[in-house]
């Protein structure tokens, strides 16, 4: 049989492991959207040159134990605070790329204070934010993203708007504040959303770096435990259900003004 030799192109390098991730086993479970965003996020980070210049928080959820995956520095935050604590971070160390990661229960409920203030304020630090429309890491609870209809553990009827109120769409709410440069709905979920999505993750970067205020990169995500699904047939509802409810798409760009 010949030899044939496969030419190494960025395309059959796609799927290389990312220099910053870490070697340690991941918790998420097979089809979660998480480890496709902290593979975009330490991409950037390393081609950006700002891995010992870099600090991010991880908060309580899922994303709990993102500290163990990407290889930079951390700094755990008690639930919901991850944005005051980035606040600090930052302007004690205006040089750095700080950012947080968090759920849409740790940044939407508990966490909504200090996620709206920091907005305000246009703090220049970029949220990373994962929205799977329900609690992932306590067992499946209606979160605040929780769309109209969907049975969660805490809502086994669906959500209604009489009992449980309407879905926050946060990353809408916080682009009409001043302080908020760039807000943003992508997702991950083939190939095409995960090029976007990375763009984004490094344009929200940037804009922590250059002073310009507060980014948000909304990750519109599947969590197929807690939904009860398979990960290709979440990935089908989450087109059909979440898209709807949470356009993809730039919602403000300030910073390209």
């Amino acid at each position: 049989m010949a030899n044939f030799e496969v030419e190494k192109t960025p395309e059959n390098l796609v799927y290389a492991k990312p220099r910053l991730i870490t070697d340690n086993t991941m918790h998420y479970c097979p089809g979660c959207s998480h480890g496709v965003v902290h593979k975009l996020v330490a991409e950037v980070i390393d081609e950006m040159g700002f891995q010992d210049k870099t600090v991010a928080v991880s908060p309580v959820g899922c994303s709990v134990l993102a500290y163990n995956y990407i290889d930079i520095d951390w700094v755990e935050a008690a639930h919901g605070r991850a944005c005051a604590v980035a606040t600090a971070v930052k302007r004690l160390n205006p040089e750095k790329l700080v950012f947080t990661y968090q759920g849409d229960g740790d940044l939407v409920a508990i966490g909504a204070g200090e996620t709206f203030h920091a907005a305000n304020r246009g703090e220049n630090i970029a949220i990373i934010f994962i929205n799977n429309a329900i609690y992932g890491m306590t067992g499946g609870q209606m979160a605040p993203t929780t769309i109209l209809g969907m049975k969660t553990e805490t809502c086994p009827y669906g959500r209604t708007p009489e009992q449980h109120g309407w879905p926050v769409k946060i990353s809408k709410i916080l682009s009409e504040l001043n302080g908020v440069c760039y807000a943003t709905r992508q997702t991950v979920y083939t190939p095409a959303a995960v090029r976007k999505a990375k763009k984004a993750i490094r344009k929200a970067f940037e804009n922590s770096l250059n002073k310009k205020g507060t980014s948000i990169v909304e990750i519109v995500a599947t969590c197929n435990s807690n939904w009860k699904m398979t990960p290709e047939d979440a990935n089908t509802w989450m087109e059909a259900n979440l898209f709807p409810e949470y356009p993809l798409g730039d919602i403000k760009d300030e910073a390209a003004k």
